[in-house]
């Protein structure tokens, strides 16, 4: 029981101070990074800073993260209407490529060109561009429909283009359709 006498405020005092002491020093044991010589002090600074560092480093793969996913949500919206302009486009081309004798339709084929170039600016605009139709075959951005014999042609170069290919931000949109000379008999 307590003392009689002491004052009820120094009953209360007296019995917090052993226990708050001792968790005091149970703190102190279970965090050494309090330690207050100076290699405690530089341990403790190392520490901070290797955290830091982490810190700093997961910020930047957190930031490259969302980057690179906000970047592929924008590939998987755009790649479906992006390929269906250039269905359009097809269209656009395949007009211009009919012949042409009235005046109303030499001035009808005038609208669809005017139409065509600013339909092809825009998408140049957006990063779209066409790919190479001519030169060394390159299966990675050619699709070889096929093979023909062409007596002035180097063999594996493209021939003629039967579809224009596009590329969207540095990768392939659509392939390019093209004809692909034939090497010499006997040759391999």
């Amino acid at each position: 029981m307590a003392n009689p006498k002491h004052s009820k405020h120094e009953q209360e005092a007296d019995e917090e101070t052993p226990a708050t002491t001792a968790t005091e020093s149970e703190e102190q044991a279970a965090n050494p990074m309090e330690d207050e010589s100076p290699e405690g002090l530089r341990a403790q600074r190392d520490e901070y800073l290797a955290r830091w560092q982490r810190a700093q480093a997961d910020f930047q793969n957190l930031r490259r993260r969302s980057s690179e996913d906000v970047e592929s949500a924008v590939r998987r919206t755009m790649m479906p209407l992006l390929d269906g302009l250039l269905i359009v486009m097809d269209h656009l081309d395949m007009a211009l490529s009919a012949p042409v004798e009235s005046e109303e339709a030499k001035n009808l084929a005038i609208g669809v060109r005017m139409t065509r170039d600013q339909f092809l600016r825009s998408l140049n605009t957006e990063g779209v561009e066409a790919i190479e139709e001519t030169g060394e075959f390159d299966p990675t951005l050619h699709e070889a429909v096929a093979t023909v014999d062409s007596p002035g042609a180097e063999p594996g170069s493209i021939v003629e283009t039967v579809r224009r290919g596009y590329r969207w931000r540095g990768q392939v949109l659509r392939h390019a359709h093209v004809k692909v000379a034939r090497s010499a008999a006997g040759e391999e």
